[in-house]
C-alpha cells in the first residue's frame, strides 16, 4: 500500500483567521473594557464597597449583561487590577529613563509619580487594597483547595517578573538569576500596598496624615531599604548614584 502524503507549498499563505470570530472577540474585549471603565467611575463615586449593581448601573446595562462578560466580582476585579497595573507602569515609565537615570532617581521619580496617582484616585486604591485583604481573609476561612487565585497577588507576581526582565535588559544580568530580583520586587510591592492602605485610611473623611511628598519619601526609603538589604545578602554592591547598568557589582566586578 502506497502512503500518500500531502505536500505543503512553502509559498502558500497560512489560513486567515475567521473574520466573524475575530470581530466577536474584539467586540467582547471592547464590552469588557467598557465595564472596566464604568467600574472605575463607580468606584470613584461609591467608594471601595461598590457593588456589581452600581457598576452595571454606571455602565447603563443590566446586571445579567455584566455577568455574561465577567464570571463574578473577582473576575471583574482581576480586569481592574490589570488595567491599573498597566496604567501605573506606563505613567512611571514616562516619568523615568531606565538607561540614564540613577537608581536613586528612578526610585524617587517612580514613587513620586505613584503617590500622585494614588492621590488622584484614592477610592480606586482603597478598593484594590481592601478587596485584596478581604479576599485573603475569606480564603483563610475556606478550604484551601476551594480558594481561588488572588488577582492582586497574580498581578504583583507578573509585575515582579516584568521588572526582573527590565532589570536584566538594562544591566545584562543573567536571566537565570532573576528569581532573586523577582523576590525583592514582590516584597517591595507588598510593602508599598500596606503603606498605601495606611496612608489612605478608610475614607476621605479622615484628613491626610502626611503630605504626598512625605508619603512618597517614606515609600522610596522602604524600597531602598529592601533593595540594599537584599544586596547585602546576595553579596552585591550597589551604587545608587549610578544608572542601572553600572550600579550593581560583585567582588569580581560582575553584574548581578
Amino acid at each position: 500500500m502506497v502512503e500518500v502524503t500531502e505536500r505543503v507549498n512553502p509559498d502558500e499563505s497560512p489560513p486567515k483567521p475567521d473574520a466573524r470570530s475575530e470581530r466577536w472577540r474584539e467586540h467582547r474585549q471592547a464590552v469588557r473594557q467598557s465595564f472596566v471603565d464604568a467600574a472605575l467611575t463607580a468606584i470613584d463615586s461609591h467608594g471601595p464597597d461598590v457593588s456589581m449593581g452600581d457598576i452595571a448601573s454606571t455602565a447603563g446595562a443590566a446586571k445579567p449583561k455584566l455577568y455574561r462578560h465577567f464570571a463574578d466580582k473577582s473576575d471583574l476585579y482581576a480586569a481592574i487590577v490589570e488595567h491599573v497595573r498597566e496604567m501605573l507602569w506606563n505613567r512611571i515609565l514616562l516619568a523615568t529613563n531606565l538607561f540614564e537615570d540613577s537608581v536613586s532617581t528612578l526610585i524617587e521619580r517612580g514613587t513620586s509619580e505613584y503617590a500622585v496617582i494614588v492621590s488622584e484616585q484614592p477610592n480606586l486604591f482603597r478598593f484594590l487594597v481592601h478587596s485584596h485583604f478581604a479576599g485573603r481573609a475569606g480564603n483563610r476561612r475556606t478550604d484551601e483547595s476551594s480558594a481561588g487565585p488572588d488577582p492582586a497577588l497574580d498581578s504583583a507576581r507578573a509585575a515582579a517578573r516584568k521588572l526582573a526582565e527590565v532589570f536584566a535588559d538594562a544591566t545584562g544580568a543573567d536571566p537565570e538569576n532573576s528569581s532573586a530580583i523577582e523576590l525583592v520586587s514582590y516584597s517591595a510591592f507588598g510593602a508599598v500596598a500596606s503603606a498605601t492602605d495606611w496612608w489612605l485610611g478608610d475614607s476621605d473623611a479622615r484628613p491626610p496624615v502626611m503630605t504626598i511628598e512625605t508619603f512618597a519619601s517614606y515609600v522610596a526609603a522602604l524600597m531602598v531599604g529592601i533593595v540594599e538589604s537584599s544586596c547585602v545578602i546576595a553579596g552585591v554592591t550597589i551604587d545608587a548614584d549610578q544608572p542601572l547598568h553600572t550600579a550593581f557589582s560583585t567582588e569580581g566586578d560582575e553584574l548581578l
